[in-house]
């Protein structure tokens, strides 16, 4: 894979003199909370050459992406690559370096991260199994003993099917693509 890492300060003044439109992949919930003023919201799981392209419009400049912290913008990356697009820069260390660099933000109402998220609901998975299994029967054990795979497959691969599902939740979604634009 071929994409080039751009500090958060180099991808604002490009694409404050158009030259490229920033790209966040995050959540709905996560832009609300704060997003790169100026960013643009596709979520990864929808993420496609044809909406990035209308997302572009007549700017030929480079594509920013950037996420929490540059994992799904790399994954982004990935996929966008493949689907013939280049010239994406991946901002490195995301909205979290944007926002600590002191560059401008927009923000919105605190929300649960999908990390956050996760880590609640294997949580409640894995005490349901063993509190039933303790008291119910043993056989309700394997509920824990199959969230725990899960979490050691999602450690090895960086997939997470329990991400993929609470991404797809109603309060993570918001039905549409918007931009940031200057209060």
């Amino acid at each position: 894979m071929s994409y080039q890492t751009i500090a958060p300060a180099e991808a604002l003044a490009a694409a404050e003199s158009g030259r490229g439109i920033l790209l966040d992949v995050r959540t709905p919930g996560e832009f609300r909370e704060v997003h790169a003023l100026g960013a643009i919201l596709i979520p990864l799981d929808v993420l496609s050459r044809q909406r990035v392209e209308a997302a572009l419009g007549s700017n030929p400049g480079p594509v920013h992406l950037l996420c929490a912290s540059g994992i799904r913008a790399v994954k982004a990356a990935a996929q966008l690559q493949s689907a013939g697009l280049d010239n994406l820069r991946v901002i490195e260390g995301g909205t979290q370096a944007w926002s600590a660099a002191g560059l401008p933000v927009l923000r919105g109402r605190k929300t649960l991260s999908i990390e956050r998220q996760v880590r609640i609901g294997a949580g409640l998975l894995v005490l349901t199994g063993v509190s039933l299994g303790w008291f119910l029967h043993p056989g309700f054990f394997i509920l824990a003993a199959f969230v725990g795979a899960g979490l050691v497959f999602a450690g090895v691969t960086d997939i997470c099917g329990l991400a993929i599902f609470l991404a797809l939740a109603p309060w993570n979604r918001s039905g549409k693509e918007f931009r940031s634009d200057p209060p």
